[in-house]
């Protein structure tokens, strides 16, 4: 054993246990790994740094920009809608929905943002059928895995399609995989519905759930506010002609607040205090319409019938509607809004308050706010980061900086897409290149900006697979792939490629439940690429195995960041996972060593 191929066995287990223990981010440890590699000389600085422009991290790239361009457009949303809308009220129905919608969706973008798409419309589809979340997000969250095998537009099946070009093999196609993964897709989802449906912590088994962060359409249900808002018309002889907001003092004359002003048929919501009003303009007020006339006898105002008015209208691309509560410690406790200068603070208007379970709407201005006090306030959606930095509220809704999706640009979005994914699949043009060039079209389009463009990259999951590539060139030229492989040959050479294939695949199984697919891919691939070429087999069919392998992280919440996420919204337990998982497992390791050696015969011919 020489030098270089001793260092290189010593980083990647110090890599593994760094990635096991959790004690530094994983972007760190490759970049750690990266940097390592060439200190000491196991790879010269050629070798290091091209680890950021390989073809496998171009292709991710595209991929992130693609899919953030699907969701902000609302294409993505849409499809998770319109596929929750057909499953009813029946536990086993919405679960086979959900699955088939966590597994479409995977298909074509980052199985994070998957889940994250469909979490809050799976939450209230459960909600409404009755049904515990416990029983359709773990679900959720393991059709996203099992969708993610059926495609090469996942991170771990990208990163062993790139190692096999690297050697000089011809990697995978966009849909080769689909013949193996489709039906591991279709045996999960039996699975789960008919066994897995069983094994799955009941309501009273699991703790109470945590409470839902609320989305602004709950909020306004929530307060009852559509009972308290209503339109009022500024006749021509009305004193507040010419007028600024501010200078009507609605809040202070009327205990009203101005939601928004209607002009030309069209609703500005969250006007400034220094617009002026103007004959014929319509506003939309919170408050009693009762108190008004009572105390205004209609001099004022002309109250008009609500009319069409739906709750989505009090949000837009640049105003949201958003609820916080006072911290423990709050200045704001035992202070009023306007002593306060709430307003000039914060930029937001209080629609109401709930204080010990008692919506308040009128006299907002002048009333001591209490700990505990919850106020629901709408204004400019740039405000938001000024609110969660300040330390006398808490942000307890799901109000998000971005703005809603970009109307008129799904279809060409999808368009784009579809487009895309074709021209990859002909074969004509490198991959990395037709998916770059499919990302800057998305941006061109409108459908995202640049600056939405870089924040849709997961960064951490770029520079992993960046620094953790060259560990698969060291694992090659110092021989310590060979090395690995020949202890695999040596205890499953004699059995044949098919026990070579079920050893691959077992030992990366068993490190996914706890490490990262990526990691694993860069680490496993060279070493099948290896065995392979010793026994004579199909070093592409081996590969496939090991990529399918990475996706089977079912066992434990650890293996992928979906189950951790989904984890923590039911409050599902460790060994809910492994009592569902393992079986589910053990299930595709079966069907994959049977349907993989007819789809991808082992041995060369």
């Amino acid at each position: 054993m020489n030098p270089q191929l001793i260092a290189t066995l010593v980083i990647l287990v110090i890599a593994m246990a760094l990635f096991l223990s959790e004690r530094l981010s994983v972007d760190l440890v490759a970049l750690l790994v990266v940097t390592s590699l060439g200190a000491t000389s196991v790879l010269t600085a050629e070798e290091v740094f091209p680890g950021f422009s390989r073809e496998v991290v171009i292709i991710l790239v595209a991929i992130f920009i693609l899919t953030e361009g699907l969701e902000r457009t609302g294409v993505t949303s849409q499809v998770g809608n319109w596929l929750l809308r057909i499953a009813g009220r029946d536990e086993s129905r919405l679960m086979t929905v959900v699955m088939a919608a966590g597994a479409f969706l995977s298909l074509f973008m980052n199985n994070i943002a998957a889940v994250s798409i469909l979490l809050p419309a799976v939450s209230g589809a459960a909600r409404k059928a009755g049904v515990s979340k416990s029983r359709v997000l773990m679900p959720l969250a393991f059709a996203t895995l099992l969708g993610g095998m059926a495609t090469l537009l996942t991170t771990t099946n990208i990163v062993v399609s790139g190692l096999l070009r690297e050697q000089g093999i011809q990697g995978f196609g966009l849909f080769e995989f689909a013949p193996v993964g489709l039906p591991l897709v279709l045996c999960g989802i039996i699975y789960m519905v008919f066994v897995g449906r069983r094994l799955l912590p009941l309501p009273s088994a699991v703790e109470p759930e945590r409470g839902s962060r609320r989305t602004s359409l709950d909020l306004v249900d929530l307060y009852r506010l559509g009972e308290y808002l209503f339109r009022a018309a500024v006749p021509a002889e009305s004193p507040l002609v010419g007028k600024s907001i501010r200078q009507t003092a609605f809040r202070d004359a009327y205990g009203l607040t101005v939601v928004g002003i209607y002009r030309d048929g069209k609703l500005a919501l969250s006007p400034s205090p220094d617009t002026l009003l103007e004959h014929g303009n319509i506003l939309l007020l919170a408050g009693e319409a009762e108190d008004l006339l009572l105390r205004d006898a209609g001099q004022s105002l002309e109250i008009l019938p609500l009319g069409e008015w739906q709750e989505r209208d009090l949000e837009s691309a640049k105003i949201v509607v958003v609820e916080a509560v006072l911290s423990p410690r709050s200045a704001l406790i035992g202070q009023t809004l306007s002593s306060a200068h709430f307003h000039e603070k914060h930029g937001m208007n209080v629609l109401a308050i709930l204080r010990a379970g008692r919506k308040i709407y009128v006299g907002l201005a002048d009333l001591p706010l209490q700990f505990g006090d919850a106020l629901l306030m709408h204004g400019p959606r740039e405000r938001l980061p000024v609110l969660r930095d300040d330390p006398d509220l808490i942000l307890v809704s799901e109000a998000q900086d971005e703005a809603p999706p970009v109307a008129g640009k799904g279809k060409l979005a999808l368009a784009i897409m579809i487009i895309t994914l074709a021209v990859a699949t002909t074969g004509h043009f490198p991959i990395a290149e037709v998916m770059l060039a499919g990302a800057l079209i998305m941006i061109l389009s409108g459908a995202l900006t640049m600056d939405q463009a870089y924040r849709a990259i997961e960064w951490r999951v770029v520079f992993l697979v960046a620094g953790m590539l060259p560990m698969g060139i060291a694992l090659s030229k110092t021989g310590a792939a060979a090395l690995m492989a020949d202890g695999l040959i040596h205890v499953l050479g004699n059995a044949g490629p098919w026990a070579l294939l079920a050893g691959l695949m077992a030992l990366t199984i068993l490190l996914s439940q706890a490490m990262k697919g990526a990691a694993i891919a860069t680490v496993m691939t060279p070493i099948a690429i290896q065995a392979a070429h010793a026994i004579h087999a199909d070093p592409r069919a081996l590969a496939m195995g090991v990529a399918l392998a990475t996706s089977m992280a079912f066992v434990t919440p650890l293996g992928h960041p979906v189950n951790i996420l989904v984890m923590g919204e039911a409050r599902y337990r460790f060994r809910d996972y492994v009592r569902v998982g393992l079986p589910l497992t053990v299930l595709l390791f079966v069907v994959v060593m049977v349907i993989l050696p007819i789809i991808w015969p082992l041995t060369l011919k």
